[in-house]
């Protein structure tokens, strides 16, 4: 092998233009042959620390940040691997609850990227962008060290790059369509797929599922000897309130109850998040004690889930949530429902191509007053006229309008909204939705991250 050795990268902007020369997320051929060449070159960095790893279709980002935080107020030193990234790649690789920065990221790409081509040359296809990243993450978690890994899976379960660990307990969030050209055209289909997170004698903490999903999950439990926790059996949400700033909830955890625990997030569906979470965290723990309550409340007081229901702008109001497929609409539109009193809400809406913008739309429409169709700035996006045409039939043609651009969409929103303020009581608000670009962009525009 006298191939010349990759250059290291200098700077951030050189490390994430390799990682994005490589095949996209977008393009998956169902293998873990060349993530598992990768990490066997690499020494298996993922077999040096316990893990907690997390599938479903909608709500792992959040349940695994809430995780994390748990773990850390319990003097865990964490690892957290996410994806997609709001606004910055780095924020898919975290260390004690905070992205990597510039010069780490750097760092991690240099120590994996000598071996990338080792990999290409023995493999039908090179290594991807997505595998690529996993195991920059894999190895830093190993370089820090960390004494916890918590791993969101990109897509599915079985053949997701992530899935080289033997996690201690895996998170199955609710599962519903999405990635159906990937993963299945039914519930059922997909969770057989999302099922291969689960490992001999893993616990498995599991939300809410439809009958036919939940069949597969006890089946697939069964097989390898892993230990079912599902929820509203052996834990769940106790009760929960609206409150300035988020909710008051009360945790049924696997050990104990957990009460008056202040969750600065909005909507029922993050609660139940919470519930996952504290359950995660006590079977990783293990023993028969429960968690401290006050260290339990001090975790989730401080969460932040950004682009998730998140208010980044007042006068007007303008919330951001990353909702991009129906069964997270839903759970957008109920929180929005239960939390404010936004009058009128105008959306300004983005979609991914691939999406099903139609379910999307319609989810949101008991909601929305006006929607503004546009569309963010990769070549992925639903074109907004293409958008515009699904909305008319949803909305009608005087509940829609069409500004491709996003800032001037959101512009012509917060006009609307404020247009339409009449009483004191409520005020008008922009909701920015549809994709987690989308909503990463608008982010950027608004003033970014805090």
């Amino acid at each position: 092998m006298n191939e010349p050795a990759a250059r290291p990268a200098q700077t951030f902007a050189e490390a994430e233009d390799a990682l994005l020369s490589r095949w996209p997320e977008t393009r998956l051929e169902p293998s873990l042959d060349r993530i598992l060449a990768f990490t066997e070159l690499l020494g298996d960095p993922q077999r040096a620390y316990r893990s907690i790893h997390l599938t479903g279709t909608n709500g792992k980002t959040s349940t695994a940040r809430m995780i994390d935080a748990l773990l850390r107020a319990l003097d865990l030193r964490t690892g957290r691997f996410t994806s997609p990234h709001v606004e910055k790649m780095s924020e898919r690789i975290s260390i004690d609850g905070e992205p990597l920065d510039d010069e780490a990221f750097v760092r991690a790409f240099n120590d994996v990227a000598p071996y990338t081509h080792l990999v290409d040359a023995t493999q039908p296809h090179p290594l991807s962008f997505f595998e690529t990243v996993v195991a920059m993450a894999y190895a830093a978690f190993a370089d820090a060290p960390v004494d916890a890994a918590v791993v969101e899976v990109g897509m599915g379960g079985a053949w997701d790059a992530t899935n080289v660990i033997d996690a201690d307990v895996a998170v199955i969030t609710p599962i519903a369509l999405d990635h159906a050209q990937y993963l299945g055209d039914t519930p059922a289909a997909i969770a057989r797929e999302k099922a291969g997170i689960i490992k001999p004698g893993a616990v498995v903490i599991v939300a809410q599922q439809s009958a036919d999903v939940a069949a597969v999950l006890l089946e697939r439990a069964t097989e390898v000897g892993a230990t079912l926790a599902r929820e509203g059996l052996e834990f769940g949400v106790a009760g929960r309130a609206p409150a300035v700033g988020g909710q008051m909830i009360a945790l049924q955890g696997l050990r104990a109850r957990y009460d008056e625990i202040f969750l600065p997030l909005y909507g029922a569906h993050q609660a139940q998040n919470a519930a996952m979470a504290l359950a995660a965290v006590e079977s990783f723990v293990g023993g028969e004690e429960p968690l401290d309550a006050e260290l339990v409340r001090a975790a989730f007081a401080e969460m932040t889930s950004p682009g998730r229901l998140e208010i980044v702008r007042r006068s007007p109001t303008i919330v951001l949530d990353a909702a991009h497929n129906p069964h997270g609409a839903e759970a957008a539109a109920a929180a929005l429902e239960d939390s404010f009193q936004f009058d009128p809400l105008i959306g300004v809406v983005g979609v991914m191509g691939d999406k099903d913008a139609e379910g999307l739309l319609a989810a949101f429409e008991p909601h929305l007053a006006h929607v503004v169709c546009t569309q963010n700035s990769t070549d992925r996006a639903m074109p907004a006229e293409t958008l515009a045409e699904v909305a008319r039939e949803i909305y009608g043609e005087d509940r829609v309008s069409v500004v491709p651009r996003l800032a001037e969409a959101i512009d012509e929103a917060a006009a609307l909204a404020e247009a339409g303020s009449g009483d004191a009581l409520s005020s008008g608000a922009v909701l920015v939705t549809g994709s987690v670009v989308t909503v990463g962009e608008a982010r950027v525009l608004l003033g970014g991250r805090k």
